[in-house]
């Protein structure tokens, strides 16, 4: 038997919400504590980038936002810390090829609609497009994961994707850049 949730206890109890929730911006309250001699770590404190917090309001401002006009909304992008958190909005959109990355994992969560990912396998006329970063038209063995709300993917680097949506999608995207070989 399903259980009906809110939107509102969906974004409360969501990982990725929770994640985004923990989130960093303004530095000033930790640097006065290590500037005032505050012990052991203190310049690791100093150094570290404090937390931001988005209520479900300004969530749900941004989802309402992006339905109106679809895109991206770069949630939170830190130069400190090694992850960009992101909420896209789509239509009626196709990913010609396969994509994967040496550099970058990606968590997926869908916040409202349905999408199609084409997960895994084995890349057929694959192509580097820039450093780390690699195309495909088609691929051998991968799964289709057809998401719905509240559904999470992790998507582990130099994992082959590809994304279809045939009505519309909300979803977060969290990705967290690794170190690419030169």
């Amino acid at each position: 038997m399903a259980i009906k949730t809110s939107r509102r206890n969906f974004l409360r109890t969501a990982p990725v919400a929770a994640a985004v929730g923990l989130t960093l911006n303004d530095g000033r309250t930790f640097a006065a504590g290590a500037q005032a001699g505050a012990g052991p770590g203190a310049e690791v404190n100093a150094a570290a980038v404090p937390f931001q917090m988005f209520t479900v309001q300004a969530l749900e401002a941004d989802a309402k936002a992006l339905l109106a006009k679809p895109g991206n909304k770069i949630l939170f992008d830190a130069k400190g810390l090694p992850l960009q958190i992101v909420m896209t909005t789509e239509t009626h959109k196709s990913g010609s090829e396969f994509e994967w990355h040496e550099g970058h994992d990606h968590i997926v969560q869908i916040v409202d609609g349905s999408t199609l990912y084409e997960v895994g396998g084995t890349p057929k006329g694959g192509h580097n497009t820039k450093p780390g970063e690699w195309l495909a038209p088609g691929a051998e063995g991968s799964k289709s994961i057809l998401m719905g709300k509240g559904d999470m993917l992790v998507i582990p680097r130099g994992t082959l994707h590809k994304r279809s949506t045939e009505d519309s999608v909300t979803f977060i995207l969290i990705s967290t850049p690794g170190v690419v070989k030169a």
